[in-house]
Formats: structure tokens, sequence, C-alpha cells
């Protein structure tokens, strides 16, 4: 790690993306007093934690391999945290009920893990975290080893049980999906560095960094050279030589190498030439490849010595490949970066 200073309001669901190696893992193993920080300090509701024991620091854990005890019973693995905190048998009946009714599985305490199915060790791992009543709720790609289908709905049930408790929750994913549809905030981390800070849909839709914008979403990022050309727009020169409009950057004296970043998602695509509009960049093009994915399609479109890809959702049959076809770019839709792969502010 290199430095990381993150804030985590209280109540909130937060995730830290990013791809195997860059530090999500070391950062919650800190946090839960697994691991000791080289340097800084680490508080939980404004008590410093940093030299405090693990069993101290009122942690709920929730492993990727789930680690349950094989040898006991549902029952005991989710008391387990309760019988180290010297609460009476009535009171650990009490609250191993109410946590197994919360995950939806009420009646499994005699069973043990190896009689439950992947879905419902997952749901009771959660239990036993949820039960001590922590202050913070670790996740440690909790989901990883379930199949799409229930990774679905146990997103749904993790964060219905986060909202309802009202517990501070950090969450740990390499996938994109989880963490643009679970999270209050994201943290987006590269090689131990954090790259950005921010919602969902401002991690999404304002990327601040190359890497940002390349590993969430789909992007096409294309070589440019900017220079201001009117009235709130600017003109990005293209590797070709062709030019797109773009918003213009706030900073007037900007110009030179830029990259200019469109997300997939966010292209038209359309059979016929469409009808000009102010501030919307047209081009023609050959689909060169075509992936059909259920609502969406996924194309490759040849613009002149350039490719697009080009997301977009279909109703009917997607255009076939080889078909030429018009693409659609709004001047708002298109984010510079500098030479350096920093983002350039542009005027609303």
């Amino acid at each position: 790690m290199k430095g990381v200073d993150l804030k985590i309001a209280d109540g909130a669901f937060v995730s830290l993306l990013g791809p195997s190696g860059c530090g999500k893992t070391t950062i919650l193993r800190m946090i839960a007093g697994l691991e000791e920080p080289s340097s800084g300090d680490i508080f939980i509701k404004g008590r410093r934690v940093t030299d405090v024991a693990v069993h101290k620091r009122n942690i709920g854990f929730v492993f990727q391999n789930y680690a349950l005890f094989p040898h006991k019973t549902i029952f005991d693995n989710v008391a387990f945290g309760l019988r180290y905190r010297n609460v009476s048998r009535e009171v650990v009946r009490e609250k191993v009920r109410k946590a197994c009714e919360m995950v939806k599985l009420p009646n499994v305490g005699e069973r043990l893990p190896s009689q439950l199915s992947g879905g419902q060790q997952q749901r009771i791992a959660l239990a036993r975290a949820i039960v001590i009543e922590p202050d913070v709720l670790l996740l440690d790609e909790p989901l990883s080893a379930l199949d799409a289908s229930l990774r679905a709905q146990m997103r749904t049930e993790i964060r219905r049980l986060q909202r309802e408790l009202g517990i501070t929750a950090i969450f740990v994913t390499h996938d994109q999906e989880e963490a643009l549809s679970m999270s209050d905030d994201i943290v987006i981390l590269d090689q131990g560095l954090v790259q950005q800070v921010g919602t969902p849909k401002e991690v999404y839709r304002v990327p601040e960094t190359r890497f940002v914008a390349e590993f969430l979403g789909q992007s096409n990022i294309l070589p440019a050279s900017y220079t201001a050309a009117g009235e709130g727009y600017g003109r990005a020169r293209l590797e070709d030589g062709t030019t797109l409009d773009v918003s213009a950057a706030e900073d007037r004296s900007f110009a030179g190498p830029a990259s200019v970043v469109i997300r997939s998602q966010r292209i038209g695509i359309h059979a016929a030439a469409p009808q000009a509009v102010q501030g919307v960049n047209v081009r023609r093009g050959v689909v060169r490849e075509l992936s059909f994915l259920g609502n969406d399609a996924s194309y490759l479109v040849e613009v002149g010595a350039l490719l697009f890809h080009v997301v977009h959702a279909v109703d009917e049959d997607p255009t076939e490949e080889g078909s030429d076809v018009w693409l659609t770019i709004r001047q708002s839709e298109c984010m510079l970066l500098d030479a350096q792969g920093k983002r350039v502010p542009q005027v609303s």
C-alpha cells in the first residue's frame, strides 16, 4: 500500500474495487486487525484501534471461502463470536435465532455446514458476522464462489441486511457489476494507490484517470490533439486526421496531446443516416464484428482507419456484420484526458 487515506461515513456501503493484487484485501485485513499497518492509524467510530486486538474491535468479517467450522453445527457456528463476550445462554439462543431469521434460514441450527448448499453457507457466514452487532461489517469477495443467478440474489440480500441494520459495510470485489449495483461509494485501487473515490454514477460517468476509464465499464480511448474551437466546445483531431467536437476544457489555455474517452454504451448506432443535430458528431462506418448479449449487442465498427466499440440495446435482430451504419456521439459524452492520463475538467 502507498499512503491510502480513506474516510467512510457511518452506515455507508463502500466497495473496494480493483484488479487482483491492488491492495483491496490488505486494507480489509488491516481494518480487521489481521495485518499491521507499517504507518498511519485506523479509527472506528472515532476510536483509535491500530493497536487493538482483533477480538476487541467489534468487527464482523465474511470471508471468501465462508470459513465455517465443519465439525460444528450451524447454531454453534453462528454463536461462536457471542461465546467470547460473556453473554448468557438465553441471550445467545435469541440472538442466533434472530440472525438466522434475518438471513432467511431459521430452521437449520442442528445441521452441519456440509449439509447446506453454497448459497446457504454464505448466508450462515453472514449471520455469524452480524450476530455480534458489529460496528463495521467487512466482506472479502463473499460472492465469488456462487453461480451468477445466486450471486445476484445474494447481492440484494446483503444490501437489504446492511440497510436494515444500519451497519457500515466495506465490501471487497473485482466485479464491476457488484460494486456499481450495491455501493453508496466506490474506492478504485491500482497497485496500492487510490485512483478515485465517488458514487457509482461519478466513477462511471466521470473517470478521473485513464486506469479508471479502462477498468470500469467499456470505453473507447482515442489519442488526439485538442484545440479550443468555439463557444463551449473544442475540437479533437484523431490519429486518422478526422475530428470530433467535444465539450470545451474549462482551462481555455489547455491544448495539445490528449485522449478522448467515450463510453461504449453512450454511442448511438443507426441503420440510416440520422438528421444533423447541433452538438452531435455523426460518423459513417461498417460493422466488422457483432456479439449478441441478450438485451444488448456489442459492435466493433470501422470508421475510416479507426475502430469504435459500441454497446447498444436491441429490440429485434442486431445490425449484421458488414452493414453500413451511422454512429452518433454527443459532445457532452466525450471526456478528455491529458498526456499524463488525468481527467481534464470540461464545461457542462
